[in-house]
């Protein structure tokens, strides 16, 4: 991983999380997204993520490969302030959120040539969706383009399509809404040759701003009980991955406790 040395980072159960809020990531993001000479990885984590890549060894290299991971669940907001107060350092006073740090940034982005927006993943209908949001509500933003690509498995020549339509579109800032853990292991693992540019991991970040799912209440979100909203919303497809990596997080984030 090649984090910025301006930006702290706190291990949360193995996971080098970024000390950051939405100005200081979007400053990041953006000064890296001029750049252009390699590919940056950007995660939005939350305990899924991190007891993901702390439980399966194959995950935790995946997420190696990311520069920067920003705090997106309050648990690890949480457990990145235990640590700054034992050091008598500032701490964080939100989260920062995948769906959110999306709209921020390409609210900051308007009016700024040289930053263009492409989302990959979702259907075409989301992608529809998603384009004509923030061509309404974000006009001088550039969102240069997008791509479905085909569900299950991919032939073996959809990366080279990929890989052109993002260059031929000129992005240097990539939205990727394939779901976790497909979107972070698709990340690393053509990290080194994608166009240069920012590439995030967003999740359900695409349906939410679509409006095809329905996000939690930002009292529900302040308090970490996010995954119960959701989970009562969409209680056959999420409980097992709740219950299994919520317990995970606390077993590994106590037991590290009690180690120190």
């Amino acid at each position: 991983m090649s984090q910025n040395p301006n930006i702290k980072t706190v291990d949360v159960i193995g996971l080098p999380v970024a000390v950051v809020d939405y100005r200081s990531a979007i400053d990041w993001v953006f000064e890296k997204a001029r750049l252009a000479d390699r590919a940056y990885a950007i995660e939005a984590a939350n305990t899924h993520v991190a007891a993901l890549a702390r439980h399966e060894a194959e995950f935790g290299e995946v997420m190696q490969q990311f520069d920067l991971i920003c705090p997106d669940g309050m648990p690890l907001v949480w457990a990145i302030n235990r640590e700054l107060r034992k050091h008598n350092e500032r701490a964080l006073s939100d989260r920062v959120y995948g769906p959110t740090l999306m709209v921020e940034s390409i609210k900051a982005s308007e009016g700024q040539e040289d930053l263009k927006h492409f989302f990959l993943g979702g259907s075409p209908s989301t992608l529809k969706k998603l384009e004509q949001r923030f061509s309404d509500e974000h006009p001088a933003a550039k969102i240069v383009g997008s791509y479905s690509p085909p569900f299950g498995e991919w032939s073996e020549d959809e990366f080279e399509r990929i890989k052109d339509r993002i260059r031929e579109s000129g992005a240097n800032l990539v939205w990727v809404g394939l779901g976790c853990p497909k979107q972070e292991r698709w990340i690393a693992k053509h990290k080194d040759v994608l166009p240069g540019g920012c590439y995030f991991g967003v999740g359900a970040a695409f349906a939410f701003h679509a409006g095809e799912v329905d996000q939690a209440p930002p009292i529900i979100q302040k308090y970490g009980l996010e995954w119960l909203y959701r989970l009562i919303k969409e209680p056959r497809r999420l409980w097992k991955r709740y219950f299994k990596y919520n317990s995970l997080f606390l077993y590994f984030y106590i037991r590290g406790i009690k180690l120190c």
